[in-house]
């Protein structure tokens, strides 16, 4: 049975993410994990994040998973989700935070007069849920920050992750930064909200996306199917 790991360093919304790993992989064995023997004993990884980028680097290394994470990296499948996409990056503009430098590239604010701040402090906290008045696929004079609806994705290049998920598929964001990777050849994914931005990178045996497939409905819970079965 494959054993998958969400990694809980205390700033991510593991329990949702959890669900939909169950329901889309009944056959897999999904754990919680807050220890590193855990991470490591894992076949796989998830690695899902929510809050300010400087909360999230610094809970995960108070956490002690910093090394786990990074050795998951590099030695087994991982998918990393909202956050845990962007903390894959150099670093990021909110704070000036240094993030685990896995990816080369920032993590950039939507800023400019197309934008808007719609809510005060710190909004890439995912409390949304699939409820929400989406903003999908518009272009007012104004923008609002955060970006927070169903948008098209645009599947950049081929891979298995993707597989029977059309292209343009809606998927759920929630959030106020974006990667911008210094290699384009990351990039797999990228949406338009006044901007055509990166929104899921690829390498090896990492995917990771800004969207949230635990809140995507049938298209989201058929890419944490593909990840479970992806032989990178």
């Amino acid at each position: 049975m494959t054993t998958i790991a969400i990694v809980d360093y205390g700033m991510g919304n593991f329990h949702s993410v959890a669900r939909a790993l169950k329901y889309a992989a009944p056959d897999a064995d999904v754990r919680i994990c807050n220890q590193p023997q855990e991470i490591a004993a894992a076949d796989r990884v998830v690695f899902p994040g929510q809050g300010a980028m400087a909360d999230c680097m610094r809970t995960l290394n108070e956490s002690g998973l910093r090394d786990a994470v990074v050795r998951a990296a590099r030695e087994k499948p991982l998918l990393g989700v909202c956050v845990g996409e962007q903390m894959l990056f150099d670093s990021s503009e909110e704070g000036g935070t240094s993030c685990l430098g896995l990816f080369p590239g920032v993590v950039r604010r939507f800023s400019g007069p197309r934008f808007a701040d719609l809510l005060a402090g710190d909004d890439d906290a995912c409390l949304a849920d699939t409820g929400a008045a989406g903003l999908a696929d518009t272009s007012p004079e104004r923008l609002k920050v955060p970006h927070m609806g169903w948008n098209k994705v645009r599947q950049t290049r081929s891979h298995p992750i993707w597989a029977g998920i059309p292209d343009e598929t809606h998927f759920y964001f929630v959030h106020s930064y974006y990667a911008d990777p210094a290699d384009p050849g990351l990039t797999v994914g990228e949406t338009d909200y006044g901007l055509a931005f990166t929104c899921a990178v690829a390498a090896a045996n990492i995917f990771a996306v800004q969207f949230h497939p635990e809140k995507s409905a049938e298209h989201g819970l058929r890419l944490y199917r593909n990840f479970v079965d992806w032989q990178p």
